[in-house]
């Protein structure tokens, strides 16, 4: 799994235009090697259901509303929509969204999507509340100075009990000095939220499922 390299930011500016220009050349040179087109096993367990034997065994949950940040091509939004729930998608890159419109429509699945950055959902049409939020590689490549902007965006859209499931390579996978999320991390910014499980994925190099779960008041 490729990711963009973001070796040569540097002020803060220069870090989210870096990112920026790396995924616009992924799209531009055609399918993303993130973007699978696969739904990933971790979110139809949370959706459909887990059994005994993972570290948080729980039925599935009962469709509501989902943000999904960081949405590429459209592939998971998509499943979501097909499983009941009311979806809104966001992605910084306009091809992405391009392609998760025409994937939508081909799929007969209503999905509202959003082009704009996941750092700034004020910006955006995305109110919320929101019970599930999901995440594919999409934080742990956001600059560090926006991290918080996040993390305080989801945390005024979480609906009582929202879970979040977010997957990110570790610190030191890119040759930049900023790529990557520890669960440490998470539980210093994702204030008010409770990290439930962390399983580690199955990559070439260190990845990692987080399950994170706002608070009920």
């Amino acid at each position: 799994m490729d990711k963009p390299n973001t070796a040569d930011a540097g002020t803060e500016r220069d870090q989210e235009e870096a990112v920026r220009r790396e995924l616009e050349r992924y799209y531009r040179a055609g399918k993303p090697p993130w973007d699978t087109g696969v739904t990933p096993p971790e979110l139809v367990a949370l959706v459909e259901g887990r059994g005994e034997g993972h570290e948080e065994s729980h039925g599935a949950l009962p469709p509501g509303r989902a943000l999904e940040l960081g949405c590429g091509t459209g592939t998971n939004a998509v499943y979501l929509a097909r499983h009941g729930w009311e979806v809104v998608a966001v992605d910084l890159i306009d091809r992405a969204i391009e392609q998760a419109r025409e994937k939508a429509a081909a799929a007969g699945a209503a999905v509202r999507l959003l082009h704009g950055d996941a750092t700034r959902l004020d910006e955006l049409d995305a109110p919320g509340p929101y019970d599930l939020f999901f995440d594919l590689s999409c934080y742990c490549g956001i600059p560090p100075h926006r991290r918080d902007a996040y993390a305080a965006g989801l945390t005024r859209r979480a609906a009582p009990g929202a879970r979040l499931l977010m997957f990110g390579y570790g610190p030191g996978t890119l040759d930049d000095k900023f790529s990557g999320v520890t669960a440490d991390e998470l539980r210093a910014r994702f204030t008010g939220w409770e990290l439930v499980d962390v399983t580690p994925g199955t990559n070439p190099f260190p990845t990692f499922w987080f399950t994170l779960r706002a608070g009920e008041a």
